[in-house]
């Protein structure tokens, strides 16, 4: 075959698929005229038997007792849906008795100025959260829903306030029904309003009976104080919460100083993440690429005994190069890095670091970039609240599950990741564990 005749079959299949696709496009363009003709006529002759209904008697019939007359139809108006758009001119009744209603006829399908469906308003917000500024939605939803669309971009902030209300009622929710064995707490910051500091928003992680994690607390903050971490967990205590056996966070001392005081016989745990930043910064650009690994070395020791054997190599190392105040910085609260040694091996993992809260922020953070600088505090945290809700549903259970977390919270005792009295051995694959949550 002549290079000719394959550019002829080529370019003879590609006019064909085309003219496949150009089909395939107008069948679905009809279908989808249809069922939006099917949705209104449906729509049209519900309205029909609700004024029937409302009557108790159909078009041209009289009968008693006397409910109202008919009064045509209200001016068209086009309401959205999952469909699109729908026209529709709603009936009208006039002359309704005081008895039967006193505010005269109302459709319950279809309220007085109602524009669009429930679902569309849930839709609206649902993409607001999964990363549509309130800016994009105008253009978005015209090409999706069509020009007659009834929307605006402050469509999205009318729906904002069913979040206020629902973070309200989540935030007095009693918290007496489960027991958590682990906190995890930290704070992230968002750009608000006109003030040049950001907000910090205090953020609290429980780990149920179940092994399963939920959000417990998220409030706005000054700067990780002391005393805003203590309203944060004096909430949570007044609402029920039992004292968690372990609290897992950064070097945030405020959070801890607030910790010791409303929950003093829970225990600390200090993220490795964030020594391997400490550490790093005491140290010359030559030197800092081995921080992680030489941190990472240590904090993967099957036993506590083998991770301080580990430490004191380290420490020596960085004083043999004249690096005494990265040596200082490893040692420093030395006994709050190691606590999860005391905690079941399944759950070193989630305990060594703060990724499990960490992680929930990336995600927040990828949304709150697109609005760069929300107007108001109040929005950030009702936004933030939603996403987290939304991100909650992916969130990974800790290992074991309820069997494990039921000897937790029994305080069995453990040693070296080991239950007192089970298994004397590390189990195997221990040390090789990732340290993301």
């Amino acid at each position: 075959m002549t290079r000719y005749q394959r550019e002829q079959e080529s370019g003879g299949a590609k006019e064909a698929g085309e003219m496949v696709w150009e089909a395939a496009t107008e069948v679905g363009d009809v279908l989808e005229e249809l069922v939006r003709k099917g949705a209104q006529e449906m729509l049209r002759r519900a309205l029909e038997d609700e004024v029937e209904g409302f009557l108790g008697r159909g078009r041209h019939e009289r009968k008693r007792p006397f409910r109202g007359y008919r009064n045509g139809y209200a001016p068209e108006r086009t309401v959205g849906s999952g469909l699109g758009t729908v026209a529709v001119r709603a009936p009208r009744v006039r002359e309704v008795p005081a008895e039967v209603s006193g505010e005269g006829y109302r459709s319950a399908i279809l309220p007085r100025y109602q524009r669009r469906s429930r679902a569309q308003a849930r839709l609206f917000a649902q993409l607001y959260l999964e990363g549509l500024s309130s800016g994009d939605f105008e253009p978005v939803f015209r090409a999706l829903l069509g020009e007659e669309a009834p929307l605006s971009k402050n469509t999205i902030l009318r729906l904002k306030g069913t979040w206020k209300t629902e973070y309200e009622a989540w935030k007095q929710r009693s918290l007496g029904d489960h027991r958590y064995a682990y906190l995890w707490f930290d704070g992230i910051y968002v750009g608000c309003g006109q003030e040049r500091e950001k907000t910090v928003l205090l953020a609290v992680l429980g780990a149920r009976e179940d092994g399963s994690k939920e959000l417990l607390a998220l409030e706005e903050g000054y700067r990780e104080s002391t005393e805003s971490w203590a309203r944060v967990l004096r909430s949570l205590r007044d609402r029920g919460l039992e004292p968690a056996l372990l609290g897992v966070g950064d070097g945030a001392l405020g959070a801890w100083a607030a910790l010791d005081e409303v929950f003093p016989t829970t225990r600390h745990q200090r993220c490795w993440n964030h020594r391997v930043l400490n550490v790093r910064d005491r140290l010359p650009k030559r030197l800092q690429a081995e921080v992680r690994n030489e941190l990472r070395h240590l904090w993967e020791a099957p036993t506590r005994a083998q991770c301080e054997v580990r430490r004191d190599k380290y420490v020596a190392k960085l004083r043999s190069e004249k690096q005494e105040g990265a040596a200082a910085t490893v040692l420093r609260d030395w006994e709050d890095f190691v606590t999860f040694y005391d905690f079941p091996q399944e759950h070193w993992l989630h305990l060594r670091t703060t990724n499990a809260i960490e992680s929930v922020f990336a995600g927040v953070r990828l949304r709150t970039d697109v609005a760069k600088r929300m107007g108001q505090r109040e929005n950030a945290v009702y936004l933030v609240f939603k996403l987290i809700q939304r991100l909650g549903q992916n969130w990974r259970a800790l290992n074991g599950g309820r069997t494990l977390m039921t000897l937790v919270l029994k305080q069995g005792r453990f040693v070296d990741g080991v239950l007192e009295g089970g298994d004397t051995e590390p189990k195997p694959g221990v040390e090789r564990q990732s340290a993301a949550a």
